[in-house]
This record gives C-alpha cells, structure tokens and sequence, in this order.
C-alpha cells in the first residue's frame, strides 16, 4: 500500500523556546499542539550526521556489519544500505570491491565489506536502547527545496506536489541541474518554485558533497565528516512553509540569525517571523503547552466526549485501546460507538505525531456492525495522518477488527527524550503490593536470622509494609517472634522503596533497642504531625526517625509542628502529648 500523502491545509503555528540547556520547538495546528522536539547539548542528534568509520564485524548469518563510527555503540549495517554506488568517485577510490556474488545473482555482506575497512556512512536512525544507530552508505544532503543523493542516479518529486503539471515540469528542471552521476529529490515546499532558486539550492549542495569528500579522503577513523544543522534551522528548512501562518521566537539572538538565515532561502517568510519577550514567562507557558506535553506521556488520554485512549508500547508495537469511558451517547449504542470511534481516530493521528511514535501501531477501536462506519473511521484516520511529514501507512482493518498502522521509526520517541525507565520497576510500570511485599520481606527476615546468632534486629520498611509486618497491636510482628525465638523491631521510613528491606542493626536486645527507639519517657520533641490517627480519629500521627508517635488529640494540627511530650514508649509506637499547640505561639 503506497504512503498517506496530500495535506488539507489548516492554520499553522511554530512556536521556539530558546533556554541556555535547551532548546524547544512546538508545531501548532487549529490551536492544537500536534508536534514537539527538542535538542539538548547532553543529547546532539546524530541523524543526518556522516562519519568515516571502520567495519568491526562482519555477520553473515544476518547480512550485516557493525560499524565503528565513534559512538558509545557500533552503529548497525544492514546489505540492502551497503550496495554499491553508482557515484564514479567513489567507485574509483576503491570503498566498495565487488569480487564476487551468490549464485542467484545477488550480493551478500562478505562481498561489500571486510573487517577492517574504513567506509562512508551516514546515521539514519538513532541510537534506541540498547541498539546502535542504523546508517547507510547512501548519503543523502537535504536542502531547502531539494534533497541530493550523490551515490544514485535518479530524480524523484514529492507525492505531495498534487499537480500532474507541476510535477513535470520539476522534473524536467531537475534534471537540467543535477550534478552529474548524482541524484535528486524535489521536496514540497519546491512548488512554484523557479529553475533559478532550485540551481542555487543544488550548487550549495554539491559544495557540501565535494567538503565531505575532501575531508574523508584524509584524517583519523572513526571521524565525524558532516553534522546535520541545528534545531531551528531543521525546523525552518523542513517545516517553515508558506503554509505556515507564524513562527514566533522567545530569543532575540536566535530571532536575528532566523531573519538572517531566511534571507537567504524565503525572504518571503521574514514578516510571519515574531519576537516574544517576556522576563516571567516563556513562549510555551503562553500557549499553556506544559500541560499538553505532560499529557503526551500519560498512558490514558482523555477525549471530549468522555472517551479515552490507552496507550501501551511494548519492544514489539505499540497498541492503543478505545474506550467510551464517561461518554454514554444520546441515541443508540452504534451512534455512540461511532461517534468515540471518530474522535478516537483524529486523536490517534494526533497522539502519534506527537508522542512521534514509529514501528508498528495496533489501533483496537470499539467494535462496529456498521461497514460503512467502519469505512469511514478508516478514511478519518487517513485523512488526518496525512498532515504527518513521517512516512505513515494504513493497512486496513484485519478480521479481529484491528486497524493496523506502521509510522517510519528514525528517532527517539517523545517519552525517550523526557523520561527514563523506572530504575525500582525496570520499566514494567507496576510494584508489588504492600501484602505481597509484607509476605515476601516477613520470609526474609526468617532466612535472615536463621543464618545469624545475633538475637535481635531492627528492619527498616516502607510504612504501608511496617503497618502490615506489625499488625493491629503488635500481633503479627509477636507471632513473628515467636516463630524465631528473636527480638524484632519494625521501623517504617518514607525513605525506603515500598520493595525493599533494609537492616539498620542487630545484635543484642539491648543494643538493639537502643537504636529502635529514638525517645524515652519525659522527652520533650519538635515534631511535624503527618496524618491523622487511622482508627483513632482524635490523635494525629508524627515520626521520629521513622518511629511513631501517637500524638493526643494531633488529628487537628495535621502538617503543623508541634512541641511535645513523650508519655509512653512502646516498641513500636510512643504516646505523645501536645505541650505547645504550634510552634511560635
């Protein structure tokens, strides 16, 4: 199935937010946030960028080569992007020797590549996880309206370029000013454009070919030849169209270099270009868009109606469920399944160019008798995906009423950029129970002390885990002693990962008690009252080091400090009375 391609136009807005450790651009279409990238100096892309590297491996079982280009990992190689160029150069310097094929006719990695050899490529894929960067030895340098390709020879025009007309004649002047043995691509954005602007797009171009050569000719391996331009300057040779209706900045600097830089390549487009300032405020708090980005990493995602997505990705796909959720409908049960079902599928659209989800998408909306409802959320969805720039596919409803999607995967997606995996759940998403925490640490703490002579312990626990080793007065932490004929002590502690145990002492009952019990009778404290009493309503509760403090009559002054007295100490709790009802009165 060929790719969505045409754009039903709708207003447009790019919004920067320019910060000394970041930099950030929003895409706005209909008010709507739809796109979001950012660029960190910790974080440099490395798609785009070219590098002189070495083969490391040769793997014929996969008809690959891992390829050192000075990353952190070598970058992946794969048969189908190491074929040889048809740039005479190139095949005159001797990168690519050819001395023999499978009998099918067909080349295979030992006949491109030998360890050892230094090569040309350039990274087309990021990095993700644990895998290197994908590259190829097919370069590709974008431009304003065009794209060059100096390792083929062939002229391509953008499916989006609607005009049989047009597209002729792009063509045909793309041809006249190609460089010779090279290929080119008119981009979009070329549409109208004259032979004039295209040749200068071109010669620019093949300058930067001809550097890149030069400099791989010589100096170390693995080097960097070519880095891709920044942030802003991507965005205004990729996306800042005539389609666009503003672009507005938050940095004056950056607001000069983007009215320098059009000058050059669209000085047409220099009045939608606007400067904001502001010293309390950046762009994107004006555009309320904070919020927006903290929803686009949310599993659940809201639609008016009341409906919602959930979103779940997995190394394999990523699946997206509807829901009717809150929305209940005004006519029958088929109206109200379409009508979620639609606003499901402009969301969808939206979710994945922003979140910039790629691979392959699961999209299992409400079931529907209705073919010609079926048809129709099918061309919705189409019709919206087509404003994506990402190469994005619709494979049609299979017989379990799934919608199958694949999105181009070159990058880094949205939650990528902004999180990490959890380092307590590894990236699962879920913990244990306290119940189940509370079992699996009791039977520790048993193995514990049958290795050990010591006759007494002090574990430190997460409080909800404390609350259930203890019990209701103490009873399940006595039949836990009587069980190992040893004295334990339970300390609960906000600062313990509700998995985890952590032995603070052991040693004689003595000692032990010592350090369990923080207070002693008679002792005045300074304490913060947390939370009210569970089953005493009156008192309020504080901690000392993790121990609790039954604070009388407390459950009024929740979140003041308080003065107090220690009237009674127990091993797992002290009674406390207030002697000063808020500090500084």
């Amino acid at each position: 199935m060929a790719p969505i391609v045409g754009v039903k136009s709708v207003p447009k807005e790019i919004l920067v937010n320019v910060e000394p450790g970041e930099t950030r651009v929003a895409i706005l279409e209909d008010g709507q946030l739809v796109e979001v990238y950012y660029e960190r100096p910790t974080g440099q892309r490395t798609v785009g960028s070219i590098y002189k590297g070495k083969v490391e491996n040769v793997l014929p079982g996969m008809q690959a080569a891992f390829v050192n280009i000075g990353l952190e990992r070598n970058a992946f190689l794969y048969v189908a992007d190491a074929l040889p160029a048809k740039n005479a150069d190139e095949e005159e310097s001797g990168q690519v020797r050819v001395e023999h094929r499978e009998k099918n006719g067909r080349l295979t990695i030992e006949d491109l590549l030998k360890p050892g050899q230094e090569v040309m490529v350039q990274v087309v894929k990021e990095a993700i996880g644990t895998k290197g960067a994908r590259v190829t030895t097919h370069c590709t340098l974008p431009g304003r309206y065009l794209v060059l390709m100096p390792t083929v020879d062939y002229v391509g025009v953008s499916r989006r370029i609607d005009s049989d007309r047009e597209r002729d004649r792009l063509r045909k002047t793309a041809e006249r000013i190609r460089p010779q043995n090279m290929g080119i691509i008119v981009r979009t954005v070329a549409e109208t454009k004259t032979e004039t602007e295209l040749s200068q797009d071109t010669d620019f171009l093949a300058r930067v070919w001809r550097k890149i050569q030069e400099k791989n000719r010589s100096g170390p391996v693995p080097q960097l030849l070519h880095k891709d331009m920044g942030l802003i300057y991507r965005i205004i040779r990729d996306s800042f169209t005539e389609e666009v209706d503003r672009f507005v900045i938050d940095s004056k600097q950056e607001y000069e270099k983007v009215l320098e830089l059009l000058d050059d390549i669209a000085p047409s487009l220099k009045k939608r270009v606007e400067l904001f300032f502001s010293s309390d405020r950046t762009i994107f708090d004006l555009y309320t868009l904070e919020p927006e980005i903290e929803k686009a990493l949310r599993r659940r995602v809201w639609l008016k109606s009341g409906g919602y997505l959930v979103i779940d990705r997995t190394e394999a796909l990523t699946s997206i469920d509807v829901n009717t959720g809150k929305y209940v409908g005004s006519t029958d049960l088929a109206d109200t399944v379409f009508k979620t079902n639609l606003e499901a599928a402009r969301e969808i659209a939206r979710q994945l160019r922003l979140r910039d989800i790629g691979g392959i998408i699961i999209a299992d909306f409400i079931d529907m008798e209705s073919e010609s409802h079926r048809q129709k959320i099918l061309k919705t969805l189409e019709e919206h995906l087509r404003r994506d720039r990402t190469r994005t596919y619709v494979l049609g409803i299979t017989q379990l009423g799934l919608v199958e999607i694949t999105r181009k995967k070159a990058k880094q997606s949205l939650d990528d950029v902004l999180q990490k995996p959890c380092p307590y759940c590894e990236g699962k998403g879920r913990v244990l129970s306290e119940e189940s925490v509370s079992s699996k640490l009791r039977r520790e703490i048993k193995a514990l002390l049958r290795r050990s002579p010591e006759e007494a312990i002090l574990a430190e626990v997460h409080p909800a885990v404390a609350a259930l080793l203890i019990g209701a007065g103490g009873v399940n932490l006595r039949a836990l002693e009587n069980e190992t004929g040893k004295a334990i002590y339970v300390r609960g502690s906000d600062q313990c990962h509700l998995e985890s145990l952590a032995v603070r002492a052991m040693g004689t009952r003595e000692e032990v008690e010592t350090k369990a019990l923080p207070v002693r009778q008679g002792q005045i404290l300074e304490v913060r009252v947390e939370e009210p009493h569970v089953s005493n309503l009156w008192d309020g509760i504080a901690r000392v080091e993790g121990y609790v403090l039954d604070v009388e009559g407390g459950a009024k002054l929740v979140g003041e400090t308080v003065r107090v007295e220690v009237t009674k100490v127990h091993r797992t709790y002290a009674k406390a009375k207030v002697i000063e009802e808020a500090a500084g009165l």
